[in-house]
């Protein structure tokens, strides 16, 4: 169904954002997104590998990852592939404490230390499909939104990255009644949406805004 669907739900919950931002209909604006710029709600490509199929697709998100870089990433296919393999394929910010998997994000995230041209938000897009209920899209707005949270380029790559996912899981935590709703009724319209993406529209959605 499209984003005039007439079928009436349940009432959602306003997502609350930092600086007392309210998202008063959070399904609509996602919803709206989804239509406006025709996002891929599909599956997980193959959750164990990494190669530069995954780089390329990044690039159909607006990655803009070159050549050269995308060579580069090539070189850390091992590492990168060996932290993948200790995470979970349905491993989420959104599940209990313990079973967030810090360690192996954060040597993940780290594989992609020290790549030149490759920061945080060309490795999360090149990330995020492969864990996409765990992984969010760390680009310029969403590191200003989660600005209290970074430790600053001083940080090791691998644990500034870590850093702002756990910032993140913060909001999605207080968030968590109203961003599964959104989750359960976009997949209801045959959304394949996280959690984690839809906090992700919404933030973006804000910046618009202001």
């Amino acid at each position: 169904m499209g984003y005039a669907d007439p079928v009436t739900t349940m009432p959602f919950r306003p997502v609350v954002l930092r600086s007392g931002v309210v998202i008063e209909d959070p399904l609509s604006v996602v919803l709206g997104l989804i239509t406006a710029y025709r996002l891929d709600t599909g599956g997980p490509p193959a959750p164990g590998s990494f190669g530069e199929p995954d780089l390329r697709l990044a690039n159909r998100d607006g990655a803009r990852i070159s050549a050269a870089e995308i060579a580069a990433i090539l070189e850390r296919r091992p590492a990168i592939e060996r932290a993948l393999r200790a995470i979970a394929a349905d491993a989420s910010l959104t599940g209990a404490a313990g079973s967030v998997p810090w360690r192996p994000l954060g040597q993940l995230f780290g594989a992609f230390g020290g790549i030149r041209g490759v920061g945080m938000s060309k490795m999360t897009k090149a990330l995020y499909r492969k864990r996409p209920a765990l992984i969010p899209i760390l680009d310029s707005i969403v590191q200003r939104y989660l600005e209290d949270d970074d430790p600053g380029p001083q940080a090791p790559f691998g644990e500034r990255a870590l850093a702002l996912a756990r910032g993140y899981r913060r909001d999605l935590d207080t968030n968590g009644t109203a961003v599964g709703a959104v989750r359960q009724e976009l997949a209801r319209r045959g959304y394949g949406l996280t959690e984690v993406r839809i906090l992700d529209l919404l933030i973006l959605s804000a910046e618009a805004a202001a």
